[in-house]
């Protein structure tokens, strides 16, 4: 029989650290990321205007940035989030980044990406795509990237927090518990099972009689 990972379903947050300061910086309030990062969608949208980069230009980068966030989510969780090393130190980290939401899905505090992690990540990521455009389309690029990337933290957190009453709320809920409670290698889709479907990491769906 296989082993079964631990579960906690405690609203409480599990110290990680010994340090406070470390501590602290693992655990963020929900409504965080929509603070820092709202700001950067109106700045960028400010700029692409700024530069004339023109309405038609921003509106398709921003849905551009939007798509590529999707699969961005989905091989950071996959291929990231959900890669087991075996050196310890390397199981440490695995730990503080994914592996504690696993043991404790219901941890209110750690459901978000805390500024720690999310500014560098972030900074990275408009880096590297303003490397690879031509100038100035990052500023209709990145405003939908970031706007993928709220979707995905909010939802995220009201998957595990809220009951919804709509249909379509309730699948995305589903496909991320069954995540959860059935079977960790398969839905790594958290806002969207778009490209489980695609990758075949889907979950496979009883057939009515």
């Amino acid at each position: 029989m296989a082993k079964k990972n631990f579960v906690s379903n405690s609203t409480e947050s599990v110290r990680m650290f010994k340090s406070n300061f470390l501590e602290s910086l693992s655990k963020v309030h929900y409504f965080v990321p929509l603070i820092i990062f709202v700001p950067v969608i109106l700045v960028c949208s400010y700029f692409a205007y700024n530069r004339n980069i023109g309405v038609i230009n921003y509106i398709w980068l921003f849905l551009a940035g939007l798509f590529v966030w999707t699969l961005t989510e989905y091989i950071m969780h996959r291929f990231v989030f959900h890669f087991v090393p075996k050196a310890k130190w390397a199981l440490r980290l695995h730990f503080i980044f994914h592996g504690v939401h696993h043991d404790y899905p219901s941890d209110a505090m750690r459901l978000v990406m805390p500024p720690s992690a999310s500014i560098p990540l972030a900074t990275g990521f408009y880096l590297l795509f303003n490397a690879l455009l031509p100038a100035n389309y990052i500023f209709g690029f990145f405003p939908g990237f970031i706007l993928g990337y709220l979707v995905y933290d909010i939802s995220h957190y009201a998957i595990h927090h809220f009951n919804f009453k709509g249909a379509f709320w309730k699948k995305i809920k589903q496909h991320h518990m069954l995540h959860h409670y059935q079977d960790p290698s398969k839905g790594y889709g958290v806002s969207s099972p778009m490209w489980d479907k695609v990758f075949n990491s889907d979950f496979i769906k009883k057939q009515n009689d």
